[in-house]
């Protein structure tokens, strides 16, 4: 069942367009919002957000 806490999670996600930006306003770590968003995803059975990883410099 969907929690209102995930989807409180997936609509911080997409106004702040980023995960590590929504899990400091969250107060949160960003590997706990990941798994709640991945958690919604499998639950509804579709792909919420593309996932790009940034490159750390050097």
């Amino acid at each position: 069942m969907v929690q209102l806490q995930q989807l409180i999670f997936f609509e911080t996600v997409a106004d702040m367009k980023s995960m590590n930006k929504a899990a400091q306003a969250l107060y949160i770590s960003q590997p706990n919002l990941s798994k709640a968003i991945r958690s919604l995803e499998n639950e509804l059975n579709i792909k919420i957000f593309e996932r790009y990883f940034a490159r750390e410099p050097g």
